[in-house]
């Protein structure tokens, strides 16, 4: 059977994520106690329902009884289940903006500010971040990017491909993507941004492309990269990591991030490994 957890920061997108799953097929279940998720499963397992493919949206929400949660996922895990834990989360800038645009209250506010609520809840979640297969930043996602993003991180998984690369371009200036495992930092090419001729152009463009990738030192760089992941990709799935994230970023996440994104997008590809490409802000 396969079950999808999705659990996060609250403001992170949950409720979005959840209803892109259902329409994947999912039977999703929102706040529900994690003591019942096992007897529910159970009824599913021994055949009394027609259910195949369940999701479970769990978070602070459930007071006492989410401290029973970690608990719970890892007996699951244990369990012999095809359970994949989602995990979503954004910078504090962005959570405390959509709490005030929404006028929604913080579940941990307790009287506090927001930033309070978060700070608690960060703590609170840190455990279940770390048993987490997917961690998803929303904070520059649009709704359909983050719909995008989990159908083809769920699809991939039905089609017998367990791990999935996700390569991401971003600009610092903006910041570094919180859910980054590995983060490249492309500042170390020459920037397109200054010549009048790409200045307006980005790493889409196949003259910004060459430009970029005629370098030496680019072309060792991808080279060695490609060597380093596949190295890497045996020991992460011997470990039982199904998801690697990859940053690439420069000044504005406009040039050289979104041509080296596009590189090894492409190059993975080639390879046949499953590859989901997000241009953060582009």
């Amino acid at each position: 059977m396969d079950v999808v957890i999705v659990t996060g920061l609250s403001g992170a997108g949950k409720s979005q994520a959840i209803n892109c799953i259902e329409d994947l097929g999912y039977y999703c279940i929102d706040n529900m106690p994690p003591a019942l998720i096992k007897e529910f499963l159970s009824l599913c397992v021994q055949g009394k329902t027609d259910i195949q493919k369940a999701a479970f949206v769990i978070d602070i929400r459930g007071g006492e009884f989410f401290n029973e949660l970690k608990h719970i996922l890892t007996e699951l895990k244990s369990s012999g289940l095809e359970l994949k834990i989602m995990f979503l989360e954004a910078s504090d800038e962005v959570l405390i903006r959509r709490f005030n645009e929404t006028r929604r209250t913080h579940p941990l506010l307790a009287g506090g500010t927001i930033m309070d609520g978060l700070k608690k809840e960060r703590i609170k979640l840190l455990e279940i971040r770390k048993m987490a297969d997917y961690i998803i930043d929303t904070s520059s996602m649009k709704t359909s990017m983050l719909k995008k993003e989990i159908k083809e991180l769920l699809l991939s998984e039905d089609d017998g491909e367990a791990f999935t690369i996700s390569i991401k371009s971003f600009g610092y200036k903006n910041g570094i993507p919180l859910d980054a495992d590995i983060v490249f930092d492309m500042r170390f090419i020459p920037n397109p941004y200054y010549l009048a001729s790409m200045k307006k152009l980005t790493g889409n463009s196949k003259k910004v492309r060459d430009y970029i990738m005629k370098f030496p030192e680019s072309k060792k760089f991808v080279k060695t990269v490609d060597q380093m992941i596949n190295y890497l990709m045996p020991l992460y799935i011997r470990e039982g990591k199904s998801h690697l994230v990859l940053a690439f970023g420069c000044t504005g996440g406009q040039h050289r991030s979104v041509t080296m994104a596009n590189v090894f997008s492409k190059l993975f590809t080639e390879q046949g490994k499953r590859v989901i490409t997000v241009h953060r802000d582009l």
